[in-house]
């Protein structure tokens, strides 16, 4: 059975950060979900969209409480130049009048937990992923081939990443993802992965995984497989 391992290097350096996690199976392809069920969730991202309003309060984006607390974590680590946590862009379009659109389910569905609580989320097929799953801070050099790119990019010395035997799942924290572990609109077997940077938000984390777990059976027609949180104390989860 694969696991899911924060490994102690992350801690050193986040020791109270808690990573949310939603093990799903049985989710339906993209055209098996019913029509309702796919306004629905184009239905649900419109609200979410203007719910994440209530997080913005200045026009520039980095004095955003929800966004710096971000900014802070992402100078302890080696990033890549221009490396910001993924729901930092999700806010910066509704910012703009440019509101995050339908996609298909899985990734609606994601985005809809992720404007609604201003935290990052990640979905990854739990079946592509190659022995243990890791978020580590690395040596540099794993293998990386992000979405839509066509040519390695590896991670860097220092860099905290998520990793599996063959190479890196997500640089840079949750900034970008591989094509490798990528959920595609027909992939059955999945997990949801969000991270609280703020321990005054933990209560907000988990509301979100609850309903992220949710909206995996209610939408897109899985089951939820194992759901859990993952903190110092308790560093590690099977992926089922």
């Amino acid at each position: 059975m694969k696991k899911f391992v924060v490994e102690d290097s992350f801690w050193d350096i986040f020791p109270e950060v808690q990573i949310g996690i939603v093990c799903a199976n049985g989710l339906k392809p993209t055209d098996a979900i019913s029509p309702a069920n796919v306004a629905k969730a184009a239905r649900l991202l419109d609200h979410a969209n203007e719910a994440a309003r209530q997080w913005i309060s200045s026009s520039v984006i980095s004095q955003n409480e929800v966004v710096a607390v971000w900014r802070e974590a992402y100078k302890k680590f080696k990033t890549k130049k221009g490396a910001r946590v993924s729901v930092e862009n999700l806010i910066k379009r509704v910012m703009r009048g440019n509101p995050v659109g339908h996609i298909n389910p899985v990734v609606d569905v994601s985005n809809v937990i992720s404007l609604t609580y201003a935290m990052p989320i990640g979905a990854e097929n739990i079946d592509a992923v190659e022995g243990t799953f890791r978020l580590a801070v690395t040596e540099g050099g794993d293998e990386f081939l992000p979405i839509g790119e066509d040519q390695n990019d590896p991670t860097l010395p220092g860099e905290i990443a998520y990793l599996d035997d063959a190479g890196a799942v997500c640089r840079c924290w949750n900034w970008r993802d591989c094509q490798r572990t990528a959920v595609g609109d027909d992939t059955p077997h999945c997990m949801f992965i969000m991270e609280c940077v703020d321990p005054s938000r933990t209560g907000d984390l988990r509301a979100a995984i609850d309903e992220m777990g949710q909206l995996a059976e209610d939408i897109l027609g899985g089951h939820v497989t194992n759901k859990d949180f993952l903190t110092r104390a308790h560093p590690s989860c099977e992926l089922v």
